[in-house]
């Protein structure tokens, strides 16, 4: 890769332009002019010409990061910036997705969001899956404190969206995904575009089998080692000092699951979260208080059920008693949709491995160990009762 100095005169913006000896490229997945990925013994050079009010920096990131990761996952291909263009040289098709890739990420920067290398590897797989990476990660769903939220995957863009849409949304999925935290930036944004007078939010305080009055202190000391985590999200998404008065106004409340019974919630933002450790009627009666202009996101990863005993979860149990329900959205969120360390999707994945290995091992062990014919089972009882009678002994005889 070279990097050439900026010319201060760019030229005219062409993000998705090729070279004259390689017609038809850089057409997007799916589209007339696609390019299909056939080998080819034979290079080709295609160009992207950059818009003139995009600064380079922007782009390729401090000290060319996000270029770095472009060519880390294109290895194959030859980047070469010289002023306000960027030529791709390579086989065809790998050509096709880098100069698509940088278009997208033009689209993206030009959009104010800033680039990353882990913002090139969400869009090489946004890619993969035949998505817009500029439709996902340009896309605001909160902006406060100075920082902006966004969905970082596919997963996440269809979770936001299901949440705009549906009245009820299910958001399903393993730790680190982003499901509490992107239901709450919606709640806090709803509440800022006055579509809600109030955010409720609520847990299953099932490590104390909702029975708090054991504890001491007030209802918040109670409770609080169990809310703890959906007020730390507040605190990232609210001021300092709008929390508390909000709170004291009963705008935000945060209260265990077992305070909403006999509750109508209308007007409101409300959250259930960590749901699989919900009963199913728990469940029903937390999607019972709906009220009117009103919507609920339940949250929660069936991986990590905590309920006592085989007591079934209710996140488990309504999926298969509302799904399809109009107005009721379910969302699966996995491995890729992982926004904390790399290290936590690999982590996902090979317990996700595990867990089905040990499922196809006890069912092979059932299966070995399962009932035989119904002959040879009957005969076998026939035979276990016949040696299962008493046996009559004569009385010893005693000794004189």
């Amino acid at each position: 890769m070279t990097n050439a100095p900026i010319d201060p005169v760019a030229a005219p913006h062409a993000p998705r332009t090729t070279s004259p000896a390689s017609p038809g490229a850089a057409a997007r997945p799916g589209s007339p002019g696609a390019v299909a990925p056939t080998a080819s013994a034979a290079e080709v050079t295609r160009s992207l010409v950059l818009p003139p009010d995009l600064a380079l920096v922007a782009l390729l990131g401090v000290r060319d990061e996000v270029l770095r990761a472009v060519e880390r996952g294109f290895p194959d291909a030859d980047i070469l910036v010289r002023d306000s263009e960027i030529r791709v040289t390579g086989d065809p098709a790998v050509v096709d997705t880098v100069v698509l890739l940088l278009s997208e990420l033009v689209d993206v920067a030009s959009a104010g969001t800033p680039l990353t290398a882990d913002a090139v590897e969400r869009a090489i797989g946004l890619l993969a899956a035949a998505a817009r990476p500029a439709d996902v990660l340009a896309e605001d769903v909160l902006t406060a404190r100075g920082r902006t939220i966004r969905a970082k995957s596919l997963g996440q863009k269809k979770y936001v969206d299901a949440i705009e849409d549906a009245t009820i949304t299910f958001g399903i999925g393993p730790a680190g995904t982003g499901k509490t935290y992107l239901a709450m930036a919606k709640a806090v944004d709803a509440l800022a575009r006055h579509q809600v007078s109030r955010i409720i939010l609520t847990r299953p305080a099932v490590e104390a089998g909702e029975s708090l009055g054991f504890l001491p202190g007030t209802l918040t000391d109670k409770i609080d080692p169990y809310l703890r985590p959906l007020y730390d999200a507040l605190h990232d998404m609210l001021e300092p000092e709008a929390l508390p008065k909000f709170m004291a106004a009963g705008t935000i409340e945060v209260a265990p699951l077992a305070y909403m019974r006999g509750r109508t919630l209308n007007d409101a933002f409300v959250i259930l979260d960590e749901a699989q450790n919900t009963t199913p009627e728990q469940m029903k009666m937390f999607l019972t208080r709906l009220g009117f202009g009103s919507k609920m996101v339940v949250t929660g990863d069936v991986s990590q059920i905590d309920l006592p005993g085989s007591r079934p979860s209710g996140l488990v149990v309504v999926r298969r008693i509302l799904d399809g329900v109009d107005g009721v959205s379910f969302c699966e969120l996995g491995a890729a949709d992982v926004v904390r360390h790399r290290l936590v999707g690999r982590i996902i994945d090979a317990y996700a491995a595990y867990d089905a290995e040990t499922a196809a091992a006890q069912a092979l062990r059932a299966n070995h160990d399962g009932p035989t014919d119904s002959a040879g089972g009957a005969a076998r009882r026939s035979r276990g009762h016949r040696a299962a009678r008493p046996t009559h002994h004569a009385p010893a005889r005693s000794r004189a």
